[in-house]
């Protein structure tokens, strides 16, 4: 069992009926939960979305709506309907900075559901008119997409699955399409449907595989949700760690409660969201989200700065045997290095963003970084690097190939990168590397492990991750080589030292 999964509870739990029995320094609902009803349904019932999305919700509901509660429902995992349904659907924030815990009992979430166990409930509950959006955070490989292209990967098994067997889905585009089948057949008005998962154009990639998910199970039906469904993009920015066993135990004495799966969040959140809701919306914009005609310039900004920068200090952190984005930001060279990536590799590529000055941003990423309180894994940034270093740090590279700039950093993340598919450091630490790919990866990487030319050649064939213009760019594949073989050889210090003072 990993330190992110609650293990059996012990003692009184977390409830509605012990929620006037807090202690006054815990803040709990400000609203009657009882009077609340369902407006939204959550797809993907992790640690972000109850961090951020039920942060948000708590505040509207706060404020008098009635009508905005929402139900989660998750795709495989149980543990975490299991943690929260003896809760009544009940968690603790824990918020972290400067060494003080402030801890607030979210009571958003009225109902958490299974989509495997309970997939009838849950189309039923998605069909219901009253439910007005439909959220999703489900990471990037969620999406049953192709990276490369943004379009379903109809070669996925989930979605032949589910195109075989169009009713009893088990993908996310498959049960959004079932939805709206069921919603259009009953002469309902469909939900909106708003991702909230770090992909830029977010709305488009979910209106790609939505639609083309239709169009091949039922043209008429895809041409329907194509002509009615809306798909607004939004960005979020929260910084949420996996919660540990300490955490839950610094719960446990605040509330005086067991609480089987809180959250832990730095103190600073972000929402932009594209104000397309035909059916409605809570009014998160009181709450502090920014509502706006054009999310492009905030989550380019956002993807590539703090999630490219997240990547970055990731792989070169887990090869030099640093545990978390504190510990990397501590160390006399890693934060150099992310200022340059900043400065010369992705601050140029991001559009004017509204009321933001960039550089200043980066500035505020880094003591975020710093945030001793947040143990922000960097093995679990590490995940789905096949998904994440396009958007983040290879479209920038592509961009500022284009107008003639050599990409600094980036060859420097992505031979981190390559080194750490050979889930070793040649010396008795080891790791898994999670990702979608990873077996072909790996397979890649054992086969090359002492051998960088090879190893990099091999990899840059990948076109599901690689695109032309970087695989085919010979100064991005010869700095990314000779970085990969000082890194195999000479280790992390060594090659940021050459890297940073040659």
């Amino acid at each position: 069992m990993s330190s992110s999964t609650p293990k059996p509870t012990a003692g009184k739990r977390l409830g509605n009926a012990r929620l006037a029995k807090l202690p006054a320094a815990v803040a709990r609902p400000a609203y009657k939960r009882a009077k609340v009803t369902a407006g939204i349904v959550h797809l993907g019932l992790g640690a972000f979305c109850r961090a951020h999305l039920g942060v948000y919700t708590d505040d509207v509901l706060a404020q008098g709506a009635t009508d905005w509660g929402i139900v989660g429902v998750n795709f495989r995992s149980p543990d975490v309907i299991d943690a929260l349904k003896p809760q009544d659907g009940l968690y603790t924030l824990l918020s972290r900075e400067d060494g003080v815990d402030k801890l607030r009992v979210i009571g958003a979430f009225l109902n958490v559901m299974s989509a495997s166990d309970q997939p009838d409930d849950v189309l039923a509950l998605m069909t219901r008119p009253e439910i007005r959006v439909v959220t999703i955070t489900v990471t990037e490989k969620g999406y049953c997409h192709d990276p490369a292209t943004g379009r379903l990967n109809e070669a996925h098994p989930l979605v032949v699955a589910d195109l075989a067997n169009p009713r009893q889905p088990h993908s996310l585009p498959g049960l959004i399409v079932e939805a709206l089948r069921l919603r259009r057949a009953a002469g309902g008005w469909p939900f909106t449907v708003l991702s909230c998962d770090n992909l830029p154009g977010n709305g488009k990639i979910t209106r790609a595989v939505v639609t083309r998910f239709a169009e091949l199970s039922d043209p008429d039906l895809g041409g329907w949700i194509a002509d009615n469904v809306a798909f607004p993009s939004s960005m979020v920015d929260r910084i949420t760690p996996a919660t540990k066993d300490a955490d839950r135990a610094a719960v446990a004495a605040g509330l005086g409660l067991t609480d089987a799966w809180p959250v832990v969040a730095e103190p600073f959140h972000q929402w932009v969201i594209e104000d397309r809701f035909p059916s409605g919306r809570p009014a998160w914009e009181t709450a502090g989200a920014i509502l706006t005609d054009n999310v492009h310039p905030f989550e380019t900004m956002k993807l590539r700065c703090l999630n490219g920068a997240h990547s970055t200090l990731a792989y070169l952190s887990v090869l030099a045997g640093i545990e978390t984005v504190a510990d990397a930001m501590a160390d006399p060279l890693l934060p150099k290095v992310i200022r340059h990536l900043w400065d010369d590799d992705l601050i140029p590529t991001v559009p004017p963003v509204p009321g933001t000055d960039v550089v200043a941003y980066t500035h505020d990423l880094e003591a975020r970084f710093r945030n001793p309180g947040i143990r922000h894994l960097t093995l679990q940034i590490s995940s789905d690097g096949s998904q994440k270093l396009g958007p983040r740090l290879l479209v920038p590279a592509t961009e500022r190939i284009a107008v003639g700039k050599a990409p600094r950093v980036v060859p420097l993340t992505v031979a981190a990168w390559m080194a750490f598919l050979r889930q070793t450091d040649g010396k008795g630490r080891n790791w898994i590397a999670a990702d979608p790919m990873a077996a072909r990866l790996t397979a890649i990487a054992r086969a090359h492990a002492d051998n960088p030319v090879a190893l990099a050649d091999a990899l840059f064939a990948v076109e599901e991750i690689f695109p032309a213009a970087i695989a085919g760019n010979a100064p991005f594949r010869k700095a990314t080589t000779q970085h990969l073989r000082s890194l195999l050889t000479r280790g992390v210090p060594a090659t940021l030292t050459a890297f940073l003072f040659r």
